[in-house]
């Protein structure tokens, strides 16, 4: 009778396992659960491969083979919307971070990853939206304090961006040295020179190689006074970054300013040779000649901003000087974009 018994148990067991296998919430799922996982590691595997139409492939029929929508994985939407992403379809991108908050409303990374999308598109109002609901749930989240620092700064809040980036400074005195040049960036917005530079130099000491660090090295330099220091920021970003059009733009205008016309003029040209008809080099060179009692050569590299076709805001004040009783180019009023 014991021994039936015992037959008896372990028949039912056996009928147990065999009932149960694939049945969610019992012992079927984690042989489910495993198969799952493997499905979504060769997504993966495709993506950091750079096959990311082939990660879309997997990752959407993982996602989608079950209607149980709470078995649609964070990861895997997360994943999904940076395929799209590193493909450049940006609005398939935000329609999957769009469903995944409609099942994981409160998964910060998932967060992250849709408001840095928003703040991409332009969409700043979306993406501080999702950062603020991300730092009432991890007050403390770094990666949040520096999303938030960030739209503050870009839509000009800079008193407001840097009490976040004090907090994020505060949990890190070591935090990555882009959200330091940021916090560097508010202070010279408002023209405190001094605490922009200091800020910038600390950012340099950790990433000594960013041509837009010194960049905002030599504007802060420049605010203080300190032009041959500022000069020598710019060309050091210059050196790190040879022919960029702004970079250029800038020591062209700031030589002028100077009064060093032959070095600007030298400047403005190699802008002209890479862009032919560049209306802020032939504005430069028009003070320089000006500045240099050139007058007739002056009025005639402006005419030729005249004949541009685009109404741009340099064409506009080479206008309104036409206009005007007489030309007198010897304080500049265009600055690069």
């Amino acid at each position: 009778m014991y021994t039936n018994r015992n037959f008896l148990l372990t028949l039912l067991s056996a009928c147990f396992l065999a009932a149960c296998a694939g049945q969610p919430g019992l012992l079927g799922l984690d042989f489910a659960t495993r198969h799952d996982r493997k499905e979504y590691v060769q997504a993966r595997d495709l993506f950091n491969e750079g096959k990311y139409q082939e990660a879309i492939t997997e990752l959407s029929a993982y996602i989608y083979k079950t209607k149980n929508v709470k078995r649609r994985e964070v990861r895997a939407y997360r994943l999904l919307g940076q395929s799209y992403e590193q493909l450049g379809d940006l609005s398939k991108a935000l329609e999957t971070y769009q469903e995944a908050l409609e099942f994981h409303p409160d998964d910060v990374p998932l967060l992250l990853s849709a408001a840095a999308l928003y703040k991409r598109t332009g969409l700043t109002d979306r993406s501080l939206s999702l950062y603020e609901h991300a730092l009432s749930l991890e007050p403390n989240n770094q990666n949040v304090l520096a999303g938030v620092g960030e739209i503050y700064l870009t839509t000009g809040y800079y008193a407001k961006a840097r009490s976040y980036y004090e907090q994020l400074f505060k949990l890190n005195p070591q935090a990555p040295a882009v959200h330091r040049a940021r916090y560097a960036q508010t202070f010279y917005q408002q023209k405190d020179y001094a605490n922009a530079f200091i800020n910038i130099t600390m950012a340099l000491s950790e990433t000594p190689d960013n041509p837009d660090f010194w960049l905002l090295s030599a504007k802060a330099n420049r605010g203080l006074g300190r032009f041959n220091d500022a000069l020598a920021d710019l060309d050091t970003a210059l050196l790190l970054s040879p022919h960029r059009p702004d970079l250029e733009a800038y020591r062209a205008l700031w030589l002028h300013q100077a009064k060093r016309y032959a070095e600007s003029d030298w400047q403005a040209r190699q802008i002209l040779d890479k862009q032919p008809g560049n209306e802020l080099a032939l504005f430069v060179m028009a003070m320089n000649a000006s500045g240099q009692g050139r007058h007739e050569q002056a009025k005639s590299l402006l005419e030729q901003i005249r004949q541009g076709e685009k109404d741009t805001f340099i064409r506009r004040f080479t206008d309104s000087l036409f206009a005007a009783p007489a030309i007198s180019l010897t304080q500049p009023s265009a600055k690069p974009n």
